[in-house]
């Protein structure tokens, strides 16, 4: 399972609002809204088939970095995604609340 983890691909898709993870014939997302430099993680869906596998984690690392990048505050309203921030304190430098 780990080996699949680290294959995991997660691109940006600003026109979309959301950033992607495709897992061979599958999408998997996590969209966002925005009010400036905040953005609200709303969404995250992981095709049934490939859930339990790091994918939605994966997804949230990449709005956090991305967040880093472009000095965003992250405003967690998925419930995916405030489980993940509250059990990852280490990126509550990026966090607006929840």
């Amino acid at each position: 399972m780990a080996s699949e983890h680290q294959q995991i691909e997660v691109r940006h898709v600003p026109e979309r609002c959301q950033f992607e993870a495709r897992l061979k014939d599958d999408l998997a997302v996590l969209t966002y809204t925005t009010n400036g430099n905040e953005i609200s993680l709303d969404h995250t869906y992981v095709p049934d088939a490939r859930r339990g596998r790091g994918v939605a984690g994966e997804l949230v690392r990449a709005a956090v970095n991305e967040a880093r990048l472009r000095h965003w505050k992250l405003r967690a309203r998925g419930s995916y995604v405030v489980t993940f921030f509250e059990r990852h304190p280490e990126f509550a430098d990026v966090v607006a609340s929840f």
